[in-house]
């Protein structure tokens, strides 16, 4: 018993325990609040996915739950998110009809897979991955989601037949249909995002787009909607999630692992995203790689109960923060509330204006155009501006698919060339008289006959000549004949088989220079390498040296002796 009890606490609940009595009363009006908030939320993040409207708010029943339970993190939120949805929609509907049986269970299939590899990924330990996308093109990314998003919604708004979520061809049917504009839409998709609007700007608190939902809602059960030409969602089901296989007769095995590796790589890089800023702000310890398990279990739940893919969702947990959650225990509320939402009142949503749910997408596509981030991506680094906007650019152009593989290379391209070009340095004495670091240029030097040069950045095949070159470059156009060259290997913890044969060719050509070569800074995992490898022997230990005071003080005497 005491041994189950400590795997739980140990394992399970970490983002509720321990539990405050104080804090019951405000965790459950948080529960509710976010209930209220995420129900037309996720029915518009299902209108995104092409996904029926109650697969959105299945996403938060068991999977929102299983994540709370799992997780670490008090106050990431799990839940549909944009970005995925336009992801889940991008791909899919190159071969499938949206909210067809095929679709459906082509999109349950890809959160199954997105979860097996997340619990893949959490016992590997491999939470980083998500850092290897760049703040640069995903700002970039989401961006070009948000635009594409927001002007699918137009036909919604305007009462025109939509064509889907393509720019281009949305903005061409948007205009040539202009003059079938249906005039009692368009006052009432103006009504709704008023709503929510003043709503907002009062507090965000206010849950502005539920009380557009009953309001819309109950005006087309008083008017009629349907019989002055505005057109209703239609039925939802009122039963709740069953555990299910997806059709497997519908694989379509490049779409699935393309629209996997794209869900996986926003997940990923979102959720550690959302959940590190959220500890920051409340100086709490989060465990990435449960969290991982977290998301991969709840996905696993998502597939399995007829929805789609999951995420830590930043705008969730901001409402949930301004809610007054301080735990996950308000996501459980969530999940209970929407529960006897989905058994008791799925039938007045069929009431629900095509407009409303437009109107509430159309927000949250503007939501995620982050004009700021831009800005301040000129405005910091002005090159890789240029690289946001050719993801923006062609999510907008060539769609959601090319834009995620536009922004996984951008991002492998940004890492290759930071670790590519690092800017490395010589030690030299500054106009105070003081030992500092100083970028590369030719002609520089430390001493007199000694150069001691650092290279910043991990040493690998693609970068190991550079260091060779540069090496070379010092020692022809210094401005006293090289007697001794240093390398200080303290910015790199191992290094590959090239780099390794590189030290070897530069020890020769130095030999052949007769300038003495020598190390200072060896990390020991480096140092274990060199020795099994030989280098050592070739090099001397003699010329081997602690730290950079070391090395200056075996030149000073070496040059003392000499004279």
């Amino acid at each position: 018993m005491n041994y189950l009890k400590d795997l739980i606490r140990r394992e399970l609940f970490e983002g509720l325990l321990p539990l405050k009595p104080a804090n019951y009363t405000s965790e459950i009006i948080a529960g509710i609040l976010m209930a209220a908030i995420f129900i037309p939320e996720v029915m518009g993040y299902a209108r995104i996915a092409g996904m029926p409207i109650i697969s959105g708010i299945y996403t938060i029943l068991l999977p929102m739950a299983v994540f709370a339970i799992f997780c670490s993190s008090k106050h990431t939120i799990v839940g549909a998110d944009s970005a995925t949805a336009a992801i889940i929609y991008g791909v899919l509907i190159t071969v499938a009809v949206p909210e067809s049986q095929d679709y459906m269970a082509l999109a349950s299939l890809v959160a199954i897979l997105c979860g097996i590899f997340l619990i893949i990924a959490r016992f590997f330990r491999l939470g980083f991955i998500g850092d290897f996308l760049s703040r640069t093109s995903l700002v970039g990314f989401l961006t070009g989601v948000g635009i594409q998003v927001a002007i699918s919604q137009l036909g919604g708004i305007f009462g025109i037949k939509s064509v889907g979520i393509n720019t281009i061809p949305s903005i061409i049917n948007f205009l040539q249909n202009l003059s079938s504009i249906h005039s009692y839409t368009l006052i009432l998709s103006i009504i709704v995002l008023a709503t929510i609007l003043i709503t907002r700007h009062i507090s965000p608190k206010i849950p502005g787009a539920l009380f557009a939902v009953v309001g819309t809602i109950i005006a087309s059960l008083l008017f009629d909607f349907s019989r002055i030409g505005i057109s209703l969602i239609g039925t939802i089901p009122n039963t709740i999630p069953s555990f299910m296989i997806p059709n497997l007769d519908v694989l379509n095995l490049y779409t699935l692992f393309t629209a996997t590796v794209a869900c996986l790589t926003v997940i990923l890089a979102q959720s550690a995203a959302t959940s590190r800023a959220y500890s920051i702000k409340f100086s709490e310890e989060v465990d990435d790689n449960k969290d991982i398990l977290g998301l991969g279990l709840a996905n696993l739940f998502a597939g399995l109960n007829s929805s789609f893919v999951v995420n830590g969702s930043p705008t969730k947990t901001q409402i949930a923060v301004d809610s007054g959650a301080r735990s996950q225990m308000a996501t459980l509320i969530t999940a209970a509330t929407v529960l006897l939402v989905v058994i008791f009142f799925t039938k007045p949503l069929s009431f629900l204006p095509n407009a409303t749910l437009s109107s509430i997408v159309f927000l949250i596509g503007l939501e995620m155009v982050d004009i700021s981030g831009l800005k301040d991506i000129l405005h910091k680094a002005p090159s890789e501006f240029y690289l946001a906007l050719i993801t923006l650019l062609t999510v907008l152009f060539a769609g959601v698919l090319w834009g995620i593989i536009v922004t996984i290379s951008i991002s492998i391209l940004l890492h290759l060339s930071h670790s590519y070009r690092p800017n490395n340095s010589i030690l030299t004495i500054n106009e105070k008289g003081r030992w500092t670091f100083t970028p590369v240029r030719p002609g520089e030097y430390t001493k007199k006959g000694l150069i001691l040069y650092r290279f910043n950045r991990d040493l690998y095949y693609a970068n190991s000549y550079k260091l060779m070159k540069e090496v070379l470059m010092l020692i022809k156009t210094s401005k006293y004949p090289v007697q001794w060259f240093i390398l200080d290997s303290g910015g790199f913890s191992a290094i590959d088989y090239t780099s390794l044969q590189m030290l070897y060719e530069l020890k020769n050509r130095l030999d052949e220079l007769k300038i003495v070569f020598g190390l200072t800074t060896v990390l020991p995992s480096l140092m274990k390498q060199f020795r099994n490898s030989g280098f050592i022997d070739v090099l001397g230990e003699e010329n081997l040296y602690k730290n950079v005071n070391d090395a200056l003080q075996a030149f000073e005497n070496n040059n003392n002796s000499a004279t």
